[in-house]
């Protein structure tokens, strides 16, 4: 078995980011290292990270070459020694990877990205409400937009997820759901508002 498939096969991108230091949350959202983040846009994945923002994408050695500045065989050596591989023999914890679905379309793809940036968009709406309009005791009144916070962050997350990194035929039928639906247009129609409003 080569460096490259030992890598792949033996160490996820969460393993990864968690050990050179990618502060972590259960939602796998971190900030991106690559670009100036203010609130979480890479999602990490077990196979591959994507973020939102800059569109940054990869496998576990991208991840890691292009946090140390290392070429792709360096990447590979480096994450062989941190976490003890062999070439020549696994460790018995490997990864098992699935085999991947027939791809969307071309049209689902767009759909599929369409959906996913209307919802990024308002994930990081969600955020600044969350911080913005939390309370500053316990006594004070719950302002509406940070309660939408609490509700929907981990709604979004789960579509975001979904869309993002789950099988091709839940990707479709979740952009299906809401591109049919009242959220996505709900949504959309809020943040063209809030962009008015600022342009204004």
């Amino acid at each position: 078995m080569n460096l490259f498939k030992t890598v792949k096969e033996s160490v996820t991108v969460k393993q990864a980011a968690a050990l050179y230091g990618l502060p972590t949350t259960t939602t796998w959202m971190v900030r991106c290292p690559f670009h100036e983040d203010h609130t979480p846009s890479m999602k990490l994945n077990d196979t591959y990270y994507y973020c939102f923002g800059c569109g940054a994408t990869g496998d576990v050695i991208d991840l890691t070459a292009q946090l140390f500045g290392l070429s792709s065989f360096q990447a590979a050596r480096k994450l062989a020694q941190d976490f003890g591989l062999s070439p020549d023999k696994p460790p018995s914890g490997a990864i098992s990877l699935p085999k991947p679905a027939a791809a969307p379309s071309d049209t689902l793809k767009e759909e599929i990205f369409y959906c996913l940036r209307v919802l990024h968009d308002y994930r990081d709406l969600l955020t600044q409400w969350q911080t913005e309009f939390a309370p500053l005791s316990p006594e004070e009144p719950l302002d509406e937009r940070f309660v939408e916070a609490l509700h929907m962050m981990a709604v979004v997350d789960d579509l975001i997820d979904c869309l993002a990194f789950g099988p091709a035929s839940k990707k479709v039928a979740a952009a299906k759901r809401l591109l049919d639906g009242q959220l996505l247009p709900m949504v959309e129609s809020r943040l063209n508002t809030l962009d008015r409003e600022e342009a204004a």
